[in-house]
């Protein structure tokens, strides 16, 4: 069949729209008609050339959508069954036999690439192939041929123009909080950007009973929307002494940290802020070849630092919880959406990284 996509070329050209043609699922696939998508940072780097990974792509991987096909070998999802796609993965490694998912030993593979394991691709333009598999499903585009692994069965009655980003940045900053970290409750954590993932990870720690929740970000509406999902406190990135300060607040320093924003200042005060003990997840992106010194004196006071992929979350199980939550009014993450029709996809990226929306949502079909 044919489907209408947006295609990255390169970081100085806009995502451009064009017909491609796309295959019938194989067995153990999907096709998924996609009624909306987020729009991640991680779209945008690459896109950029933040992250270097090859163009031309499809992109988008925060998809949900209605199944209108189903390979042979699929037998947990039926078509017309409402979905949330994440991440894809093997299912037989150590890994995943583990729930550990986004740490699958293909992730690079199945994810990264655009290609399947094989090397193809479900989409074409003509007699050329084209990356169609961006984290599992290439959701910016009218339809999508999905792993079975990526597609995660929701509950019809939940809306589900917004339930993509719970595929990705929901999973990732809750998941980071209650999986990764797991915080007793009334102990302290620091969260640095607040953007989707960070404000994910401020309604986590809500959720896990933190008393005292800090958010450090730059923008001003930012910090209020943390602090009206459950932050205690906010700070200005432009202050000085903000790791000085979140010692005062937390008499002592914070027990947790979460550092979402990828800016490599922020990693160097996400660690500094920490308690003896205490533990940095680092979730957002750093530039390529960063390197960042440690001071081992600081740390050999048990405090550490760790990178955490999706939240350490097994989608296929965490993403119907969320959703839950949100049915239930404690993930309220519609208060920081803002939805773009498919067509003003460019709009919405410009938006995004101008920081006027946090979670731009593009409403693809209805």
């Amino acid at each position: 069949m044919d489907m209408r996509a947006a295609l990255a070329t390169t970081p100085a050209e806009p995502f451009s729209f064009a017909s491609f043609s796309l295959e019938a699922p194989r067995p153990d696939e999907l096709r998924v008609r996609i009624v909306a998508t987020g729009i991640c940072h991680t779209d945008i780097a690459v896109k950029n050339q933040d992250v270097l990974l090859p163009l031309p792509m499809v992109l988008g991987h925060e998809g949900a959508g209605v199944v209108e096909a189903v390979g042979s070998a699929v037998s947990h999802i039926k078509v017309g069954d409402h979905v949330v796609l994440s991440g894809d993965s093997c299912g037989t490694c150590r890994k995943c036999q583990h729930g550990q998912t986004s740490y699958c030993d293909e992730f690079v593979e199945r994810n990264l690439t655009g290609f399947r394991t094989d090397g193809t691709s479900p989409c074409a333009q003509g007699a050329d192939t084209v990356r169609g598999r961006f984290c599992g499903q290439s959701s910016f585009a009218t339809h999508s041929i999905v792993s079975a692994r990526s597609a995660i069965k929701i509950v019809r009655d939940y809306p589900l123009e917004l339930m993509g980003p719970l595929g990705c940045g929901l999973t990732t900053g809750v998941g980071t909080v209650l999986n990764a970290l797991r915080p007793p409750a009334g102990s302290s954590i620091a969260v640095f950007g607040a953007g989707t993932v960070g404000l994910s990870a401020v309604m986590g720690a809500v959720l896990a009973g933190c008393a005292k929740i800090i958010v450090v970000d730059p923008v001003a509406s930012r910090r209020e929307m943390a602090l009206s999902l459950g932050a205690t406190h906010a700070l200005d990135v432009a202050e000085t002494g903000v790791d000085e300060e979140i010692i005062g607040l937390t008499a002592g320093g914070a027990d947790f940290s979460v550092e979402c924003s990828g800016v490599p200042a922020a990693v160097n005060v996400a660690i500094k802020c920490l308690a003896r003990p205490g533990w940095c997840a680092q979730v957002g992106a750093p530039p390529g070849g960063t390197i960042h010194p440690l001071d081992m004196d600081h740390l050999g006071f048990g405090r550490g630092i760790r990178g955490v992929v999706m939240g350490d979350a097994n989608p296929q199980t965490f993403v119907p919880y969320l959703a839950e939550l949100h049915a239930s009014g404690r993930l309220p993450y519609e208060r920081f959406v803002k939805f773009y029709d498919f067509e003003d996809i460019n709009t919405a990226v410009a938006d995004s990284e101008r920081g006027d929306v946090i979670k731009p949502i593009l409403r693809i079909s209805s």
